[in-house]
């Protein structure tokens, strides 16, 4: 592992057991927790091959393979793929560091048709290492493939750095919205949703 995340250094001890819960309490309430698999969903053919970056408690990975996908969910936080593993039994997930991502190391050489990072995962990564986050999760995606990021706007990392750092990344921007529920884009909006696509060969 490389740098620590804010994931590790801007939250308080048991941070990550209180994320678990929460999901937890959220599910079995009944909360809708599969938009933004829906969203992706949309974008790819039956059957794709879905990198969940950042998967968190697994519930995009969980949905997305519910849906048919073969998914590899990864997260650099054990305690959180711990309960993934536990309450999403189907995608695999693994634990390793985004900016430093290596699947084929971890037995998953293929490419991926898509890759998404929700849940705020751009902004808890290790400060300064954002466009290396961004380099080794497209390196995992297929030529014509998509990268999918949402995260909130207020949150220190500009929508200019990102455009930058998937440039960089050799991705282009295809959509942008407000929302995981296609909402039109707005420069005031508190929450981007981009697709950025892989160029093809």
């Amino acid at each position: 592992m490389g740098k620590p995340t804010r994931w590790v250094t801007e939250t308080k001890p048991g941070h990550s057991q209180w994320y678990i819960d929460r999901f937890r309490r959220l599910a079995a309430e009944g909360a809708d927790l599969a938009g933004e698999a829906r969203f992706v969903d949309a974008l790819v053919p039956p059957g794709a091959r879905i990198l969940d970056a950042g998967t968190g408690t697994g519930r995009v990975a969980a949905v997305l393979a519910a849906r048919g996908h073969t998914v590899v969910g990864v997260d650099a936080d054990p305690v959180l793929i711990e309960a993934a593993r536990a309450d999403h039994p189907g995608p695999r997930f693994l634990v390793a560091d985004l900016a430093e991502l290596d699947l084929a190391g971890q037995g998953e050489p293929e490419p991926f048709d898509a890759a998404v990072i929700a849940g705020n995962v751009m902004v808890f990564v290790a400060p300064g290492t954002e466009s290396a986050v961004l380099a080794r999760v497209a390196a995992h995606v297929r030529p014509d493939g998509v990268v999918v990021v949402g995260f909130d706007t207020r949150r220190g990392y500009p929508l200019t750095d990102l455009d930058a750092d998937a440039v960089a990344a050799g991705l282009r921007v295809e959509h942008r919205f407000a929302t995981w529920d296609l909402r039109p884009w707005q420069d005031d909006a508190e929450w981007a949703v981009t697709v950025l696509r892989k160029p093809a060969r």
